[in-house]
């Protein structure tokens, strides 16, 4: 069955999509934690980041170089910005589509609640 995610890159339901190409896409939060908000995701579904192989570094490397290339046009590459993976029930994933949060446009606090 396909993820929200894939539905939302094959354009099967709506999303704001800021940023696409051949491996990932980027969209934003529907429910954002800061004013830049943006998910990123691969255009294949890989569930965890723990299924990951070595035929999707290429992948996994993009992922970042569309979130510095986001970043810059969303206007918080010079102050700074959080990437955010949540891998499985410890780490809190909840839609098993790997993907990145970037997260911005104001000071973040710290990493951790304790």
């Amino acid at each position: 069955m396909a993820t929200i995610f894939s539905k939302i890159i094959r354009g099967e339901l709506p999303g704001d999509i800021v940023y696409q190409d051949d491996l990932v896409t980027a969209f934003r939060d529907i429910n954002p934690g800061a004013p830049t908000h943006i998910l990123i995701v691969p255009n294949k579904e890989i569930p965890t980041v723990n299924d990951l192989t070595n035929e999707d570094e290429r992948t996994a490397g993009r992922m970042l170089l569309a979130a510095q290339k986001i970043a810059e046009q969303e206007g918080i590459a010079a102050d700074g910005y959080r990437l955010i993976i949540n891998v499985g029930k410890h780490g809190r994933q909840e839609i098993y589509h790997v993907h990145m949060h970037l997260v911005g446009g104001r000071p973040l606090g710290p990493m951790l609640c304790r």
